[in-house]
């Protein structure tokens, strides 16, 4: 199936107009329009003639031998590719032999590979987490050893945190960091559920750890970060090892390992206690990462569901023959499956599009001009990223599977290949902090936390929005305007009820994430709107105008629903009696 290279393009240049994006930068003499459609088109090439052919194989997923992974057939010679074209180093500093391009090319390569291969893309994904990581934390030894190989995809990168005992609860973590007389530490612990932890395709694996040393206090003020590398400096194999890859419901072609330390070779990045917040730099990354995983992997269900629909042939339409000529008409002219693929369309641009402000957001937080714009831009972060990873994780899996439900019965079989997709989607879910995680953080931290400073800064964007929609689009202007009230009062509501009884923080969170959630994807219809109203193909740019209308019409009513539950607070689940949760 084609990469949505069409629908990208519109994003990031009609609708964000990254080239004006860049030259309030300063950047417009390194990136421009020409720049950003030639990597788009050699990123499709690659993951269209490489990747895509090789998803269903990777179904069968990793085997592992004697303590040897090896991944499915294909991915190793995909990942020469990959590496032999230089797109390990796209976005890595040019004093390690990166290229040296801004963040949001990173977003483009990962939403191009991922349509085509989920569990593949997620190797050098981990990379990536891995480079920013030591980029921003490890010292100038630390870079010159391990970045360049990274950046040349040689390396490959993990993020270990989770541990049996302790799942989100990273501060219960036990794993072990002891100090030798060399300056190096010696890491012993088991980790569990790490991604892309052993495999064949690269000559070694860096792996970021957390682990405690002797003396660090409890929970996550004792955390301390480490670079455990597969193999040593100096050649010899480390003392870390697969003890087994885990058996899953998707991505089978990621090998998803527990990891032994047995007394591995460490080194201490940054200060000791610090390794949480050095973590996070990683984990924000690639809950960003994970939110674009669920448009990219809903783009790639609806292509074949869309293609599906236009040529299946199923009765008559209900006004009368679409196709005389033939014995049934195709399903497509049928109200329902249209509600199923406008509802996936609604689902993937929408957020394609919060995807890349997201990316337009870090970009700003470095490269802004004054402070003023940089603070901004990262308070929007902060409030966004937890919508972003969990809302598009969740609608990403709706999504998929409204495209099973178009091919009906057939959509069960694996021989259609949209069954793979939402078991591969359903991870992410999950991992980088569940959507009941992403949403205490949001309500949490980042709404009560900070008083409301990134739903301000944010809904002063959601306003220039409506007024730039005033002529155009007048309803959807309005609308946009009312939902701000709307918002603005239904977080007091909340944070005025958490002053009496903190669990109204959790009991309203996940409503008031996906509440959150819709107003930002009609933030973000309303501009796919007006850029629709402007393109240069009139049938093309009507689409998206209608598809907007849906949005409004038939998807953002769903917030009424989450005001409802947030409304009806805490008691109908925290009264509830025990007996209510036996079997």
């Amino acid at each position: 199936m084609p990469s949505p290279i069409k629908d990208i393009r519109f994003t990031l240049h009609d609708v964000l107009n990254f080239s004006d994006h860049y030259a309030a930068l300063g950047l417009n003499h390194q990136v421009d329009a020409d720049l950003i459609n030639m990597v788009l088109d050699e990123a499709s090439r690659f993951a269209q003639a490489e990747l895509e052919p090789i998803n269903a194989a990777g179904d069968q997923g990793c085997v592992l031998a004697d303590g040897v992974v090896t991944t499915p057939p294909g991915f190793k010679e995909a990942y020469r590719k990959y590496i032999s074209t230089g797109w390990a180093g796209l976005c890595g500093e040019a004093e390690y032999g990166g290229q040296a391009l801004p963040e949001a090319f990173g977003f483009m390569l990962e939403e191009i590979c991922c349509t085509a291969n989920m569990a593949w893309t997620m190797y050098p994904g981990l990379s990536r987490g891995c480079i920013a990581a030591l980029s921003e934390h490890g010292s100038a030894e630390q870079k010159s050893r391990f970045l360049p190989r990274l950046l040349t995809g040689e390396w490959t990168g993990t993020m270990c945190l989770t541990e049996p005992h302790a799942g989100s609860d990273v501060g219960l973590a036990r794993t072990q960091a002891s100090l030798q007389a060399d300056g190096t530490y010696r890491i012993a612990g088991t980790k569990i559920f790490i991604s892309a932890g052993e495999h064949d395709m690269a000559d070694n694996i860096v792996h970021l750890v957390l682990a405690r040393t002797p003396d660090a206090p409890g929970g996550t003020r004792g955390i301390s970060m480490f670079v455990v590398p597969k193999i040593n400096l100096d050649g010899t194999r480390n003392a870390v090892k697969c003890g087994n890859i885990e058996e899953k419901m998707g991505i089978h072609g990621n090998s998803t390992c527990e990891l032994l330390f047995e007394d591995a070779v460490g080194y201490l990045v940054g200060e000791e206690n610090n390794g949480m917040r050095y973590m996070f730099t990683m984990m924000n990354a690639a809950r960003l990462a994970v939110g674009l995983q669920g448009v990219s992997v809903a783009q790639a269900a609806y292509n074949r569901a869309s293609e599906y629909a236009r040529e299946r042939l199923q009765m008559r339409a209900l006004s009368g023959p679409k196709a005389p000529d033939k014995v049934a008409d195709p399903i497509i002219w049928h109200p329902d499956v249209r509600r199923l693929l406008l509802t996936q369309r609604a689902i993937i641009e929408g957020g394609r599009t919060l995807v890349y402000y997201v990316a337009q957001l870090v970009e700003r937080t470095s490269h802004a001009p004054d402070e003023d714009s940089r603070e901004n831009a990262q308070l929007q972060l902060d409030f966004l990223t937890p919508i972003a990873k969990a809302l598009l994780t969740e609608l990403g899996f709706e999504s998929a599977n409204l495209a099973v439900q178009t091919f009906g019965g057939h959509g069960f079989i694996r021989e259609a290949g949209v069954e793979q997709y939402v078991r591969d989607l359903r991870i992410t879910l999950l991992y980088e902090g569940t959507t009941g995680i992403q949403a205490l953080d949001l309500v949490g931290r980042k709404m009560l936390g900070n008083q409301g400073a990134g739903l301000q800064a944010f809904g002063d964007f959601m306003l220039a929005v409506a007024d730039e929609a005033e002529v155009e689009f007048p309803d959807m202007a309005d609308k946009l305007r009312g939902l701000h009230e709307d918002w603005a009062r239904i977080s007091m509501e909340i944070g005025g009820r958490a002053m009496q009884d903190p669990e109204e923080v959790g009991a309203a969170s996940v409503d008031y994430l996906f509440y959150s959630g819709y107003v930002v994807l009609a933030v973000f219809w309303t501009k796919i709107a007006l850029a629709g109203r402007q393109h240069e193909h009139a049938d093309y740019g009507a689409s998206k105008v209608d598809i907007a209308r849906f949005y409004f019409a038939r998807v953002l009513p769903r917030t009424r629903a989450h005001e409802l539950a947030m409304a009806s607070g805490a008691g109908n689940l925290m009264q509830v009696g025990e007996l209510a949760f036996t079997a």
